[in-house]
């Protein structure tokens, strides 16, 4: 799964966005795969965690996605993690880490905080290196 999610951040990167890719997979098939799209759509929340939970929905019939993973390459912020929680996903596994605006582990534990009305698993690290040099090469190129 994250290896797909790669392929969709470098795919958001061709067209000027932030290189995040998100996938959902249910019961190991992948059932929607999004790249960050702000800056191609201007619209703000067009994150690619938000954007693959929409289509995962659409697949699925119904904002439930229990049984469902989202593996995505830069930890979630809070706007994500918020909505993995709506969305009751069981699982999230994510590759770098955000000092700045992790929502799962770095800053907050959306996710994992036992006052929330549903908690989700969550994994950190998977290809990380990968992922963290999506975002060190894009962001060298803007400087």
């Amino acid at each position: 799964m994250m290896n797909i999610a790669i392929e969709e951040a470098r795919a958001a990167a061709e067209h000027g966005d932030v290189p995040i890719g998100a996938v959902v997979a249910h019961r190991g098939s992948v059932i929607s795969r999004r790249h960050n799209e702000r800056e191609l759509t201007g619209d703000p929340t067009a994150h690619a965690e938000i954007l693959a939970l929409r289509d995962a929905a659409e697949t699925r019939g119904g904002w439930r996605l229990d049984g469902c993973t989202l593996a995505v390459t830069l930890e979630p912020c809070v706007m994500c993690a918020g909505a993995l929680v709506n969305s009751r996903i069981d699982r999230v596994v994510f590759g770098a880490a955000d000092p700045k605006a992790g929502g799962t582990s770095t800053l907050y534990g959306i996710g994992t905080d036992p006052r929330l009305n549903h908690n989700f698993a969550v994994r950190h690290g998977v290809h990380e290196d990968a992922c963290a040099a999506l975002l060190t090469v894009y962001f060298a190129g803007l400087r």
